[in-house]
């Protein structure tokens, strides 16, 4: 940015950290800037070594101080356990990946400590860390590969069998394939309908939470978790709330929205991790969604919720967790007394076997929908079928206001246009003067 301001340089590194970040152009970078964490920022890490590795000497300058400075806490270690000659062990993505940063950290390193030996980790990090809490009087548990029972779990899931109705998706005509989806469709409706007891109870549940000064926290991964993002990212400009209000928590972090980190979802503790990073307490309430029922990040974050008091809901399009052993079905890996609530999708098994992105997302994306909705209702967001706390942040926006204005006030546009004009466009304190009168 920087580059650009001054010189309209760096032309081809700004569009190479546009596309790493799915932005379109430097007004949205910097907005992004403002709003981005650390881990975020790090994200263009690989697009500041790839620059740097074809040459570009700006780069190769942010590569030097992030050598120098890491060099500087290794001489602070090596001074503090009084070692002349330190055993200094590389690990992590950017050595691993990037000799570039290796040699400038070894050249650094080598004016203070000339007798130092540095060398690039044999085995990974997590190990050490494993060792380390044996050595604290901690169990280490490697789950390396899933066992067979959780295979036949996953296997048993509903939401894995084959749909008999589309097992000759290659041979359809297109209208035929468009048939199938529009008639599997109803199944959506059904499982809505069959849970409506249990998104009627999520929506108090929520309320009741919210009126008490709690938050709602949407956990997902993959499909599941951008759904959930999604759903959050548009309360505030729809009911004028404020941004930590609702929260979608994606396992693999803003990456994961927009390239796939499935991965991320197998990591149990990271949920946890993730309840602790936001500050889990008594009056907030946790939804985890997964279609499976069984996704580790999710369950590890719905368990850690409960451990600090939140409320915990399970959204799921898999009948055979809430069906226990009793109904001759595998239970859920989470403990019962973990969750306050079950709601089931269970909308049958998908055109596409295991693509929980079709059938299953959409149910998902009505269901917070309504729970979402449904709770900025009941907090008074809401008046008629009108949005009276909307953010007037765009024309369309605006015109909306305008619109409901003239609808309550039952004045012309132009008039309802200058009553929003005349108070800031702050949409809430013109109703409250029509409350008054």
């Amino acid at each position: 940015m920087r580059e650009h301001d001054l010189h309209r340089g760096a032309i081809e590194f700004t569009a190479k950290v546009l596309h790493a970040l799915s932005l379109n152009n430097l007004d949205e970078l910097v907005r992004w800037v403002r709003r981005a964490n650390k881990m975020e920022i790090a994200m263009l890490a690989p697009v500041v070594f790839d620059a740097a590795t074809a040459g570009d000497p700006r780069m190769m300058e942010i590569i030097e101080k992030g050598a120098r400075v890491l060099c500087e806490y290794t001489e602070a270690v090596a001074s503090r356990l009084h070692v002349l000659a330190p055993k200094v062990a590389l690990m992590g993505g950017l050595f691993y990946r990037d000799s570039i940063y290796t040699h400038a950290f070894r050249r650094r390193l080598k004016k203070n400590l000339p007798d130092a030996r540095v060398a690039i980790a044999e085995r990974a990090p997590e190990l050490g860390a494993a060792w380390l809490a044996a050595e604290a009087g901690e169990h280490a548990v490697f789950h390396l590969q899933p066992s067979q029972r959780q295979i036949d779990s996953l296997a048993a899931a509903l939401t894995e069998q084959r749909n008999p109705r589309s097992e000759n998706l290659e041979k359809m005509s297109g209208r035929e394939l468009v048939q199938v989806f529009v008639e599997e469709e109803k199944f959506v409706q059904a499982a809505l309908r069959a849970a409506a007891a249990e998104l009627t109870m999520a929506v108090e549940i929520v309320a009741e939470s919210l009126r008490n000064g709690g938050r709602l926290f949407y956990v997902g991964a993959g499909s599941s978790g951008r759904i959930g993002v999604l759903d959050a990212s548009e309360i505030p400009p729809t009911f004028g709330a404020p941004r930590e209000l609702v929260q979608g928590v994606i396992a693999g972090g803003v990456t994961a929205l927009y390239r796939s980190a499935e991965g991320a979802e197998d990591d149990e503790t990271a949920g946890a991790l993730a309840m602790d990073e936001r500050r889990i307490k008594n009056p907030d309430v946790v939804i985890g969604i997964s279609a499976s029922g069984r996704t580790p990040f999710v369950l590890g974050a719905l368990a850690r919720a409960k451990q600090l008091s939140a409320k915990t809901v399970l959204l799921t399009s898999n009948p055979t967790v809430a069906g226990g052993a009793d109904a001759g079905q595998p239970r859920s890996p989470i403990a019962a007394t973990v969750l306050d609530l079950v709601i089931t999708l269970a909308v049958g098994p998908e055109i596409l076997t295991g693509s929980t992105r079709l059938k299953a997302g959409t149910a998902t994306k009505v269901a917070l929908n309504i729970i979402s909705t449904g709770a900025m209702i009941a907090l008074g967001k809401v008046r008629g079928n009108l949005m009276v706390d909307l953010h007037t942040t765009s024309t369309k926006l605006r015109d909306r206001a305008v619109r409901v204005v003239a609808e309550l006030t039952q004045c012309d546009y132009s008039s309802a246009r200058e009553k929003l004009e005349a108070n800031g466009w702050n949409l809430r304190k013109i109703l409250r003067e029509i409350g008054k009168k």
